[in-house]
C-alpha cells in the first residue's frame, strides 16, 4: 500500500516506518522537527531511515529519498494547509498513520497555543486530506490520558472520557470526536489508537524512564511524583507498533467507519518497581527527590485490550525488564 506517516521522525512514527518499509509497503513520512526537544534526536532518527545527509542541509528540497527504495520524506508542518493539500494531491495515499502531534500533559499548560495550531488545526488539515483525496483508512494516534481521573480499572473504550485534566488530553478527544464526524459524513475509516506509555529505544528524552536513566547515570537525583504513589501501563515500542502496522493493514472494508482501541500492556507496574528495575538495569541505586503529584497528571493507567486482540490479535509480549534493558542497551550506545 501507499502510506502516509506523519510524525515519521518522532519515537513511534520512526519506528512505525521501518517496520512498514520491511514489509513491503511504500511510505511517505513527514515532520516538521520541531525542538520541543532536541532535534539532534529526531534527524538521527531519520538518518536511521536512511537519509544520510546532515544536519545543516539536510531536507532543504521539498522531497527526500532514503536508501531504502520504498521511503521518502518531506519537512512539513500539519499546520501548513497548503503543503499538506498538496501532498494529498499528489501522492494519492490510501492509508494515513497520523502519529504527529504537540506531545507531553505538563507542556500543555505552559505553551497551550501549540496544541491548539498541532493537535487541532493540523489535524483538521489531515481530515480534509483524507476527505478530498479518497483516502480509505485513517489511523491515528490518540492517548491514555483521555481517561482523565477514571477511577475504574482497566479503562475500557467504553468508559466515559468527557473530563480531560489536561490541554493535551483534550485535544486527543477532540480528534476522536472530529474523526467520528469526518468518518460519518464522508464514509472513510478511521481507527484511533489511545496510546498507553510508549518506552523503548530512540524514545523521547521528556520520558520519565528517560530522565531516570540519565539522572540515574549521571549520580543526579530524579524526581518521582505523587511521592512514588503511581502506576503506569507501561508498553514496549515493538509491541506498539505491531499493534500499529496489524491494524494499518487489515481489511476493514465492512468494518464501520469509527473505531477506537485502546493499545496498551494490559497490566501496570508500580512507578518505584519501575525505578527499581531501571537501577538493577544500570547496577546503581537511584537518589530520589519526592515531589508532589504534578497539574495535569492521574495516579494510574491500566489499558483493557480485550478489543483490539480480538479485531486484530494484538498479544504484547515484552516484559518491562526485557524493555529497559533494550532501551538502556540503546541509551548507552547512542551517548557512548
Amino acid at each position: 500500500m501507499k502510506i502516509l506517516v506523519t510524525g515519521a521522525a518522532g519515537f513511534i512514527g520512526f519506528h512505525t516506518c521501518l517496520k512498514l518499509i520491511k514489509q513491503g509497503h511504500d511510505v511517505y513520512g513527514i515532520d516538521n522537527i520541531n525542538d520541543y526537544y532536541d532535534p539532534k534526536l529526531k534527524f538521527n532518527r531519520l538518518k536511521e531511515l536512511g537519509f544520510e545527509k546532515t544536519e545543516a542541509t539536510i531536507f532543504k528540497t521539498e522531497v527526500q529519498s532514503s536508501k531504502y527504495d520504498r521511503l521518502r520524506f518531506s519537512r512539513i508542518d500539519l499546520v501548513d494547509d497548503i503543503s499538506i493539500d498538496k501532498l494529498f494531491e499528489v501522492e494519492q495515499f490510501e492509508v494515513v498513520c497520523n502519529l504527529a502531534a504537540q506531545a507531553g500533559v505538563r507542556y500543555s499548560i505552559e505553551n497551550p497555543k501549540a496544541y491548539i495550531d498541532s493537535n487541532i488545526s493540523g489535524f483538521l488539515n489531515i481530515l480534509e486530506g483524507c476527505r478530498n483525496y479518497k483516502v480509505k483508512h485513517l489511523v491515528y494516534a490518540s492517548s491514555s490520558s483521555v481517561y482523565g481521573e477514571n477511577k475504574k480499572v482497566p479503562f475500557e473504550t467504553t468508559d466515559n472520557v468527557d473530563h480531560p485534566i489536561s490541554l493535551y488530553a483534550a485535544t486527543k478527544k477532540s480528534n476522536e470526536l472530529m474523526s467520528h464526524t469526518y468518518g460519518h459524513l464522508y464514509r472513510f475509516k478511521t481507527t484511533g489508537l489511545r496510546f498507553f506509555t510508549v518506552y523503548g529505544p530512540w524514545g523521547r528524552p521528556d520520558m520519565a524512564y528517560y530522565l531516570f536513566a540519565e539522572a540515574i547515570s549521571k549520580n543526579t537525583p530524579i524526581k518521582v511524583f505523587n511521592n512514588g504513589e503511581m502506576e503506569r501501563d507501561f508498553t514496549y515500542i515493538d509491541d506498539i507498533v505491531n499493534g500499529v502496522t496489524n491494524i494499518i493493514e487489515a481489511n476493514i472494508v465492512d468494518r464501520e467507519h469509527y473505531k477506537i482501541y485502546n493499545i496498551g500492556n494490559n497490566k501496570t507496574e508500580s512507578l518505584m518497581d519501575f525505578i527499581t528495575i531501571i537501577e538493577k538495569a544500570l547496577n546503581k541505586k537511584a537518589s530520589k527527590e519526592m515531589m508532589p503529584m504534578q497539574a495535569g497528571d492521574v495516579p494510574k493507567t491500566w489499558a483493557s485490550i480485550k478489543e483490539i486482540k480480538n479485531d486484530f490479535d494484538y498479544q504484547p509480549k515484552t516484559s518491562v525488564e526485557h524493555g529497559i534493558k533494550q532501551f538502556l542497551n540503546w541509551y548507552n550506545k547512542y551517548y557512548n
